[in-house]
């Protein structure tokens, strides 16, 4: 059997391959890695020699890049692969987002998906006749890529619910190979009863385990608090023999073989065999007998027993049917604010079933980031992806609070991303690509375009516009450029600017920029303001669709005390942007801390990655955020320090100060 939809095949009546660009990672920021361990890495890297030691990678982008980027490295190199994919329900990309009082108690809302995530929604469900086609074609093209990731001795779960199971299932038939299905599991999200009146309740979920060669590996579970584990030591485990060896069962030792074994067919002690023999040698009969784990029956016409001591019982097999785990509320210790949260004994039992201690495990709709909390907590390397910046943020923190964790970093594809699409879009001709470029960009932020100008790209109202390139963030060179252009043609030829306000529009800007140069800005008497170009600007359907919107930048203000070599860091203003806050919920901001969810420090950056070697957040165990931090260094010297915030939303805002101690 086979589901067919709309350009599944190509006009040769082949199957179409979906697009597969390998673009490189950049790392964009690296955590909880020791001093001694950043300095070994940036020696091999510059060097090339040695391999640099293992990071488990968070990946904030889609899928449909990140996946085929992924393949150079590891192809056939994931042992195991969670997906748990939207399920059609319009709520999968949204979250609960704490307003902390600056008091006592928090303030909660409901954020919607971003507009990025609206339009991937769409891409993946489609719209009116071509739902189904738009989810097939999405499914498919996704199981691809990670049948090619797949080691052949892996495995991966598919996790759905009634929406479209049923279609998955063909296609995972299709694309792993119908003898390579081994299991649907069936897991009931306990709780409350559903009130549905016209129909039963739907409270479970699917779970599909392929593996990709009979090769797999897999490693029974048992379960000693299951209610049938339970029952099973109530009626199985009623004998003692007062020797302070404590309860056991009797159980049978008959050979468990199709057919009759010679070599296990003999008579002990005047008790004849089973007629396919006993289980195990007449050797081990007699130490067992030895060690007093034998019960002989009075009557020898019956078989002898083992005994089976309670203290010996690991609980019973783990079947498909999960009936044991409940569904994470808003009241569990481990809920982070997502509705689709899914509790770690869940991940727990997926990953310790199907994967060793090592081994390699790929989620690339992590959400919440159980899968990479459990695999962290299990020994496991892992990588994690997400589309949601709040995701990766959400999924950040909870590592962080993992005992012990091991350093990992966190990665995009940034301007590589960004190119192949400028490529794409305008053509390979240079400088025809570049205008064409600055062009679609002043369009979409409604603006004009002016002629004559290398900085100043644009009028908007009384507003100049400058277009960051797709390749480099703005920096504050880029401002001062801006600056003196504008200055030397105030008042000169017919487009002259008439005003003193610029617009920066850019994809990345320099961790210094906002206060600096508006300060340096404003010294020359020019407004600059900063807005960020979004990566809807990327698709199509979001531009057609007029889904585009350019939020300013966030004001961080920051303050260094040096006293000696202690240098102490405080937060002193933050402010964001409002357009994602609701008018009821900013009413509740009576300090710009309560914008703060989280923020890091990089004491000593050396002009690469941003490397957290402090952090501090909040926690539903300890809301208050502390605004300060101080380090002693080891040697006088100039040291680059930068900071990260994080906002309530998932955005961040970094500084850079130069500190002398």
């Amino acid at each position: 059997m086979e589901l067919a939809w709309d350009r599944k095949y190509d006009k040769s009546a082949a199957k179409s391959a979906p697009v597969s660009v390998a673009l490189p990672f950049q790392t964009i920021e690296t955590l909880n890695e020791s001093s001694q361990q950043r300095q070994k890495s940036i020696e091999s890297f510059l060097t090339g020699r040695g391999e640099t030691e293992w990071r488990n990678r968070l990946i904030w982008g889609d899928k449909k890049y990140v996946l085929p980027s992924l393949l150079p490295e590891f192809a056939n190199a994931v042992d195991l692969i969670y997906i748990d994919p939207p399920f059609d329900t319009g709520a999968d990309f949204s979250y609960q987002v704490e307003v902390p009082d600056h008091d006592v108690d928090t303030a909660t809302f409901t954020k919607l998906p971003s507009v990025i995530e609206q339009k991937a929604y769409r891409d993946t469900w489609g719209e009116g006749s071509t739902h189904l086609d738009s989810y097939l074609r999405w499914f498919y093209e996704t199981l691809l890529f990670l049948q090619k990731l797949l080691k052949p001795t892996g495995s991966i779960y598919i996790h759905l619910d009634w929406h479209v199971s049923h279609y998955a299932k063909v296609i995972a038939d299709e694309v792993f190979g119908r003898d390579n299905f081994v299991n649907e599991i069936i897991w009931k999200r306990r709780g409350g009863a559903l009130n549905n009146f016209k129909s039963f309740g739907s409270i479970t979920d699917s779970i599909f385990l392929y593996v990709k060669t009979a090769e797999c590996y897999f490693q029974p579970l048992k379960d000693k608090d299951s209610e049938e584990a339970k029952q099973y030591i109530s009626e199985r485990f009623i004998y003692d023999d007062g020797d302070g060896r404590g309860l056991y069962s009797r159980d049978p030792i008959t050979n468990p073989s199709g057919k009759p074994t010679p070599s296990l067919i003999y008579e002990y002690k005047g008790y004849k065999p089973p007629r396919k023999g006993w289980a195990f040698s007449k050797e081990t009969m007699e130490q067992w007998d030895k060690e007093g784990r034998l019960y002989f029956p009075p009557d020898k016409s019956h078989r002898i027993r083992r005994k089976t001591f309670l203290s010996e019982y690991d609980g019973q097999p783990i079947q498909n049917l999960w009936t044991d785990i409940y569904v994470i509320n808003s009241q569990a210790k481990e809920f982070s604010g997502y509705a689709t949260q899914k509790p770690e004994a869940f991940l727990k039992r997926i990953i310790e079933a199907s994967s060793r201690p090592g081994d390699l495990v790929l989620d690339c709709f992590c959400g919440s980031g159980t899968s990479a909390v459990v695999a962290e907590k299990t020994g496991r390397r892992w990588i994690a992806c997400d589309l949601s910046r709040f995701a990766v943020h959400t999924t950040r923190k909870r590592l962080l609070g993992v005992e012990n964790v091991k350093p990992f970093v966190i990665q995009n594809l940034g301007k590589y991303e960004r190119q192949v699409w400028q490529t794409a879009e305008f053509g390979d001709e240079a400088g025809t690509r570049v205008r064409s470029y600055i062009s679609f960009i002043l369009n979409l932020y409604n603006a004009q375009a002016l002629s004559g100008y290398v900085w100043l790209h644009g009028k908007k109202g009384n507003r100049l516009v400058h277009v960051g390139s797709v390749d480099s963030p703005v920096s504050a060179l880029d401002v001062g450029q801006i600056v003196a252009e504008f200055k030397r043609s105030v008042g000169t030829g017919k487009e002259a600017p008439k005003t003193n306000e610029v617009d920066v529009l850019g994809w990345d800007f320099a961790f210094e920029l906002n206060e600096l140069a508006k300060q340096q800005a404003a010294q020359a008497g020019v407004d600059v303001r900063f807005l960020r170009i979004p990566r809807e600007v990327l698709d199509k359907r979001a531009v057609e669709q007029g889904d585009v919107h350019f939020f300013e930048l966030a004001s961080l203000d920051v303050g260094a005390k040096i006293d000696g070599k202690k240098v102490t860091i405080n937060i002193n203003d933050f402010v964001i942007p409002l357009d994602d806050v609701p008018a009821d919920v900013q009413k509740n901001i009576t300090h710009w801390s309560q914008w703060v969810d989280y923020w890091a420090i990089d004491w000593n950056n050396k002009n690469d990655t941003f490397h957290n070697e402090w952090q501090e957040y909040r926690t539903r165990e300890k809301p208050r955020l502390v605004t300060s931090s101080s380090k002693t260094y080891e040697d006088h010297g100039e040291y680059r320090v930068l900071i990260k915030v994080i906002d309530i939303l998932g955005n961040d805002s970094t500084k850079m100060l130069s500190v002398k101690v």
